[in-house]
């Protein structure tokens, strides 16, 4: 239940104690992937000018070689070997992988996804076969199967962009006739038409490859260390181009800004590790570019930003293949330990909330370097990592991907919504092909496969253009057939262009030209197969609507509003939980202790978890239709995100420090001042919630979030050690991220309930 997905993470931004009411640097420039509110999802990325012609040319690629494989495979069996069936599975074991399937990264890379996937296909090539000789045992396989497919899709892009394809695996052996023995021809056929298209994949129309995530971490550590570096000496300030430039290398390393095959975002070691390696990084530019100009000037600054910048070189060159050294990473470590060592007692205020802000930059190249060693060699590099930020490395494989499944094994998680939803809409119209016994009834399940989205607004509006498209492709298909009668050499010739045609201009133009083309591909497939006539065509349109219309019923019925609501309600959860991590976090530094070999921060896990579930909702919210999403008075959820994360981390940074060392209690007063800003940011954290909650119809009075009266964030209480002011600038840093979730509020200084809550 504690997974935090790779991708999805986000960092945490130094705030220094300020005056009450000021205001701060925006802190969406050191958050995570999805820091900037209101950034467009794949729907609205832009003005179009420009990037068709680009869009148009990926398409060609692929809609190349899947044709090239599909034929290939499709006229060696049927025609140089006589075996319909085998042609049948080659020609849709292609189309399903490459046309209906989206697997993100370069040819060679989806070429190794396919390689893998063939044994799944085996086995569901298997299934349905068997369990073909009844409807309700297809029926029932659909549902289990459906699920399970879908739902592996919390494995990160690749499984997602794979499972619709292997969805249409089971779903074409599934249907009469049943027939185990031409289960061979099957898999000889699926076989065939798999490893063509992994050939083609490989070999054919090759793409310039993107820069690998490790590289984008491994410029934003050569970057930390030229920051490092100037901070360090005189003017000890960063320049301008410096200051742009970590702004960039933040923004370059969001995972909405990185290829989705390059993304880390499975459940292993070096998929975590690596996101945490980018997150880390993210956390050390921001922590740099808000150290304040001459912070470092005095003491035992300069040393340590020093150690930081040799730890950041070390840890580019570790990304970039070098041999694993720990050298700059034990200095690092002196480092930091040399200025805790320093007596508090006697120090200004102004000399501790200086040292905090230093000593937040070197926990997080420590971070960034524990991580990208964990990234490179593994298990291996175990041994040096904290239990904490790193809880993951004593977790065998299996045991994570299981962490993985049940932290969203539930009605929250809109993974597991959309797994629902699609598999029951599977199941109901398999069965109503069984029980009508519709001629093709394959076709209306992929019909609702391709049609069903995740809200149901969505889902109707894709119906039109399919329908219409379907409408027209079949008229165009019955002209053919009509025409051509029985010559299959005229069908033979014209399905290569037309599929080059299909799969190039659908994925660009939409869903109607998707039908329409694909209604043509499929009748001059099966006229080929068998006798056809014109009416082949109108079951094509039948099944289509049968296919759509299920799909927009289980729309309807399941999680019609796809993510919007799920978010508010993932979004309060996440607050809840950052307000208990704050006032355990605060209650625990106030005692002390000493530190567990296998501790993590209280409530880490539950925040975690809670961090998982609010993200993977903003994820598929920002996919949809932006007629789904909430007006003007909708809080900003990457900010959301961006006070769960810093909430997590903080705590961490704070009660697990790298050294493992005893935690000190702080001073009676230092203690009760801690204590008094913790009770305030979690009240304000829980009346934050309560607006986003969309269950939570409690009236609720207007509330200053930062009250010009508090001045708590000020206090230098007698005899507080740094700690006390590296918890302070933590909270105050929180409090900063709830006045940015409530600026589309009337007043951002005013926490209030919107009407469609």
């Amino acid at each position: 239940m504690g997974d935090l997905p790779g991708p999805h993470k986000a960092g945490l931004r130094s705030a220094g104690p300020r005056k009450a009411g000021s205001r701060k640097a925006d802190p969406r420039e050191t958050s995570p992937r999805k820091s900037a509110p209101r950034e467009a999802g794949p729907r609205e990325t832009g003005p179009r000018t420009g990037r068709v012609p680009a869009a148009y040319a990926e398409a060609a690629r692929r809609s190349a070689r899947v044709t090239l494989a599909g034929t290939a495979g499709f006229y060696l069996f049927l025609y140089g070997l006589d075996a319909p069936v085998g042609a049948t599975y080659a020609v849709f074991a292609a189309v399903s992988l490459a046309g209906l399937s989206r697997i993100p990264g370069t040819g060679r890379q989806r070429a190794a996804v396919v390689l893998r996937s063939l044994p799944a296909c085996w086995v569901l090539i298997v299934l349905g076969t068997y369990l073909s000789v009844r409807t309700w045992s297809a029926a029932v396989g659909m549902l289990v199967i459906g699920f399970s497919l879908a739902f592996v899709a919390v494995g990160g892009p690749r499984p997602a962009g794979a499972a619709p394809g292997l969805q249409l695996m089971y779903i074409l052996p599934c249907f009469p006739p049943y027939d185990p023995g031409a289960l061979g021809e099957r898999l000889t056929g699926a076989t065939t038409g798999i490893l063509l298209l992994v050939l083609a994949e490989a070999f054919l129309f090759p793409e310039p490859p993107a820069v690998p995530y490790r590289e984008l971490a491994a410029r934003a550590a050569d970057l930390a260390r030229t920051c490092a570096g100037e901070l360090a000496g005189e003017p000890y300030a960063l320049s301008e181009d410096s200051a742009r430039a970590t702004r960039e290398a933040s923004t370059g390393l969001r995972a909405s800004k990185v290829p989705p095959a390059d993304r880390p975002a499975g459940p292993s070691v070096r998929q975590r590790a690596l996101a945490q390696t980018g997150l880390a990084a993210r956390t050390l530019l921001g922590a740099l570019r808000n150290l304040p100009p001459g912070h470092a000037a005095t003491g035992p600054g300069p040393d340590l930003l020093r150690a930081v910048a040799i730890a950041a070189a070390e840890t580019a060159d570790l990304l970039r293949g070098a041999e694993p050294r720990r050298e700059a990473h034990e200095n690092l470590l002196r480092a930091r330990a040399a200025l805790l060592a320093g007596r508090d007692e006697g120090d200004a205020p102004e000399e501790l909330r200086r040292d905090a802000a230093v000593l937040e930059v070197a926990d997080a190249a420590l971070a960034m370097s524990t991580a990208a060693d964990l990234a490179v060699r593994g298990r291996e590099a175990a041994t040096m990592a904290a239990p904490g930020r790193f809880w993951y490395t004593d977790v065998w494989a299996p045991r994570l991907w299981w962490r993985r499944l049940a932290g969203h094994a539930g009605s929250r998680s809109v993974f597991f919504q959309n797994a629902v939803r699609i598999s029951l809409a599977l199941a109901a119209t398999r069965v109503i092909a069984g029980v009508d016994t519709l001629p093709h009834g394959f076709w209306a399940l992929l019909a609702t496969l391709t049609l069903t989205r995740t809200t149901v607004g969505e889902t109707r509006s894709a119906m039109r253009p399919a329908l219409l498209g379907t409408l027209i492709g079949a008229l165009v298909a019955a002209a053919l057939l009509t025409l051509a009668g029985s010559d299959t050499v005229v069908y033979a010739a014209i399905l290569p262009p037309l599929m080059l045609a299909a799969f190039t201009l659908g994925p660009v133009k939409g869903v109607g030209w998707a039908q329409g083309l694909f209604t043509v591909v499929v009748a001059l497939l099966f006229a080929q197969l068998s006798p056809a006539t014109w009416q082949i065509a109108g079951f094509r349109v039948l099944e289509v609507l049968a296919g759509s219309a299920v799909g927009a019923v289980f729309g309807l019925l399941a999680w019609p509003r796809g993510a919007h609501d799920e978010l508010r309600r993932a979004g309060a959860v996440l607050l809840r939980s950052a307000a208990e991590v704050v006032v355990a976090t605060t209650a625990r530094l106030a005692v002390g202790g000493t530190r567990e070999p296998t501790a993590t921060a209280p409530g880490h896990r539950s925040l975690n978890h809670a961090l998982v579930l609010a993200e993977s909702a903003y994820a598929q919210y920002q996919s949809e239709p932006k007629g789904m999403r909430a007006g003007d008075d909708a809080p900003d959820w990457s900010a959301v995100l961006i006070v769960g994360h810093h909430a997590l981390w903080g705590a961490d940074r704070l009660l697990l420090p790298p050294e493992r060392s005893v935690v000190p209690p702080l001073g009676a007063t230092a203690a009760a001042a801690l204590d008094r800003l913790g009770d305030r940011v979690a009240g304000r954290m829980l009346l934050v919630s309560a607006r986003t909650d969309p269950t939570d119809d409690t009236p609720e009075p207007p509330v200053p979030l930062r009250d010009p009266a508090f001045d708590g964030f000020m206090a230098q209480p007698d005899g507080a050690p740094r700690r006390y002011y590296a918890a302070a600038a933590w909270l105050d840093s929180l409090l900063t991220g709830l006045e940015r979730i409530t600026t589309d509020s009337p007043s951002p200084a005013v926490i209030t309930k919107p009407a469609d809550a």
